[in-house]
């Protein structure tokens, strides 16, 4: 067994890129097990300097600024290892719990290894797991979480896969296709992965332009993955269905939080009803998911969404 890690930086400061880098080196894997990905994406400061002290355990690429998607690709296309673990340079392993994982792929052979991030350094052991099933069906019964960091998998289950390039939120378009190839999915509930709460990150980017940008995306996800599903057998078309649907709300919830805007909201019903993804499928995925889905469905229901959500 040998995993390929995937490490994508893009001016990230050296001390958080060594802490993530660390981590990978600390878990039970010898060198002939581990392979480290560093993926520079342009970065504007020095990367490669503060790396010289691990050089000859690392393989170091640097490209021209072209996003995450692209960082990513890169690093699929000269990864070797049979398995493949992405991971955020400014983020890292949590050695106990990520063992277990490990673990999951030395003893049972699986395709995709699931489990939670957390921004708390300090968790328990206890381990425990479902499987093996299907992606299929764990994306039939379950809420399907997207980052692509939250996970273990088979190289080989990729095929032509890749991130769409220049996509925001691409992990949500991503992830539920690459869930779909795997034939023996396990779902730990150890939280493995520690992500940093950084202001200066692209995720807490608040700027009009940017939120916008960032309705847009989901909002091509949603599409595309409606076309996929509508190409399905039936079994995985009623699985991707409910990822759209979880996807088409979190999507109208989040137009009232970023916006506030009603007539932005209308507007975005109007193209999710012509591509019949609106009013939401009635279906018991989660409390969370029938009563938004009653909510959003009236006028009365928006008008006190509007007034919830902030």
């Amino acid at each position: 067994m040998t995993i390929s890690f995937i490490v994508t930086t893009y001016n990230i400061p050296s001390d958080m890129l060594l802490a993530c880098i660390n981590s990978l080196l600390g878990l039970s894997l010898s060198d002939q097990e581990r392979e480290i990905i560093v993926v520079d994406d342009g970065s504007e400061v020095d990367v490669l300097n503060p790396l010289l002290e691990i050089e000859d355990k690392i393989i170091y690429l640097r490209q021209p600024n072209k996003g995450l998607s692209e960082a990513r690709n890169i690093g699929l296309r000269i990864a070797t290892g049979d398995y493949i673990q992405f991971i955020d340079g400014d983020d890292s392993l949590l050695k106990i719990p990520y063992e277990h994982c490990l673990d999951l792929v030395r003893f049972h052979n699986p395709d995709m290894v699931l489990f939670n991030a957390t921004d708390n350094k300090h968790q328990k052991t206890p381990f425990n797991y479902n499987g093996p099933m299907t992606g299929t069906e764990f994306m039939h019964n379950n809420n399907l979480k997207g980052s692509a960091c939250c996970y273990i998998f088979r190289r080989s289950i990729l095929g032509d896969l890749r991130f769409t390039p220049g996509l925001l939120h691409e992990d949500e378009e991503f992830t539920p296709l690459l869930v779909l190839r795997a034939e023996r999915l396990f779902c730990g509930d150890c939280a493995a992965y520690y992500y940093r709460q950084r202001p200066d990150s692209i995720t807490n980017r608040r700027d009009t332009d940017f939120l916008e940008r960032k309705l847009e995306d989901v909002e091509r996800i949603i599409f595309h993955l409606k076309e996929v599903a509508d190409h399905l057998p039936r079994a995985e078309k009623l699985a991707m269905e409910r990822r759209v649907a979880q996807l088409t709300m979190d999507y109208l919830y989040n137009i009232i939080r970023t916006t506030h805007d009603k007539k932005h909201l209308n507007a975005a019903i109007d193209r999710l009803t012509k591509r019949n993804l609106y009013p939401l499928p009635d279906k018991d995925y989660s409390k969370k998911y029938r009563l938004f889905r009653r909510l959003i469905a009236t006028k009365v229901g928006r008008a006190m969404l509007f007034m919830m959500i902030h």
